[in-house]
């Protein structure tokens, strides 16, 4: 069933929603977008608390998701099965699950929403692209994509708990 969907999504593709995908997903290349935004909030004093969560929340992603559940897990991704299908970005190396750009960006998007709800719907909405652009990407599985929005809500969950901790000793 994962792969009729991602089939589905192939049937898709044209040239500006190929790029659209691409630069979508490149945004969320290694966290990069989250790591900036969290490490902007760490120099504005509003944002101060959040932009801690964040980078929190993107160190546990790490650990956890790419560190030990693709490691321990090592499912393969839909591309290294089906090679037929011509991917527009480079072969991801590492294993699919969970989906590392689903997990970091759901994880600080929702660190985001938690501490200022307005910026936090954008983030929330660019986390959601980020995660769809890898299944139009066809570099995750379905599954993949809602296990790292699952860990990645355990995750905000537990870097804003930690972070309010730490704030409230200061």
């Amino acid at each position: 069933m994962e792969f009729e969907i991602l089939y589905m999504l192939q049937n898709l593709r044209t040239d500006w929603l190929d790029s659209a995908m691409k630069f979508i997903s490149y945004l969320g290349n290694r966290g990069q977008i989250w790591i900036f935004a969290g490490i902007i909030m760490l120099f504005l004093k509003k944002y101060r608390k959040c932009g801690f969560a964040v980078l929190s929340a993107l160190i546990l992603c790490l650990i956890i998701g790419n560190g030990i559940l693709k490691n321990l897990i090592a499912r393969e991704r839909p591309c290294w099965i089906d090679t037929g299908i011509d991917l527009i970005i480079n072969t991801p190396k590492d294993y699919s699950f969970p989906s590392g750009h689903t997990l970091s960006s759901f994880a600080a998007s929702l660190c985001i929403f938690e501490h200022h709800k307005s910026i936090g719907i954008i983030a929330l909405v660019l986390a959601s692209l980020i995660a769809f652009s890898r299944l139009y990407l066809f570099v995750h599985f379905p599954t993949d994509i809602i296990g790292g929005i699952i860990i990645g809500i355990i995750i905000s969950y537990s870097a804003v708990k930690i972070t309010d901790k730490i704030y409230k000793q200061l």
